[in-house]
């Protein structure tokens, strides 16, 4: 096994190699502006650093988010591309179980990450491995989280709802493979690589737009 993970769901665009024991090469920027710039050179640098080509890569895993439209769909269709390509499977992992893999908390807690427009994306967890609710996109102050630990930017942002904020901050492309490594070694079917979005995109054609037609 030899899986490349990458996840452009974030502000960060993060990669990481595992070899179906452990992560051998890994690579994060933080950036928000720069996900279709940064990404193939990291794949290149992550890729360099662990002495392998590209055409040993026997599956690739990428963060289906959620996450803005822009950043997410740049990680996805790399994914796809990078599948089409070598001819082998593309693995969706849900960017906040990523997340919440690598929290270092025992207990119930929540991942949260910032969806812009004030609002977070944002789940419950029994564990760092089990997820207890389906993805939602809400404003802070909507949320009640019954003072429960959380984790990511969108629980450090908003103090007064998530007044327990742990890192990691970010989400990382090492924890994704690991988490995904995990889960094939155990037989567990991963999702398809298919963006959740929540909402619509933020760019969006204006709505009763004069047409000019040539008589």
């Amino acid at each position: 096994m030899l899986l490349l993970a990458l996840d452009t769901a974030t502000p960060a665009v993060t990669v990481a190699l595992h070899d179906g024991t452990s992560v051998i090469a890994s690579s994060s920027q933080v950036d928000a502006r720069r996900h279709g710039e940064l990404l193939l050179p990291a794949v290149d640098r992550v890729l360099a650093e662990a002495g392998h080509r590209l055409d040993a890569v026997t599956g690739i895993v990428v963060g289906v988010g959620p996450g803005p439209y822009t950043g997410l769909r740049v990680g996805l269709m790399t994914a796809d591309t990078f599948g089409l390509a070598l001819g082998v499977p593309v693995h969706g992992v849900c960017t906040l179980d990523a997340l919440a893999y690598a929290a270092d908390i025992d207990g119930p807690f929540v991942a949260a990450t910032d969806a812009r427009r004030k609002e977070v994306y944002w789940a419950r967890y029994a564990d760092r491995r089990t997820r207890l609710t389906d993805p939602a996109v809400d404003r802070p102050g909507d949320l009640d989280v019954g003072g429960l630990p959380a984790v990511g930017a969108g629980a450090l942002l908003y103090p007064d709802t998530f007044p327990d904020a742990h890192a990691p901050e970010h989400v990382s492309a090492a924890a994704m493979a690991s988490l995904a490594a995990e889960r094939l070694a155990a037989g567990v079917e991963l999702e398809a690589p298919r963006p959740l979005y929540l909402r619509r995109p933020d760019a969006q054609v204006p709505k009763n737009y004069k047409v000019v037609t040539p008589k």
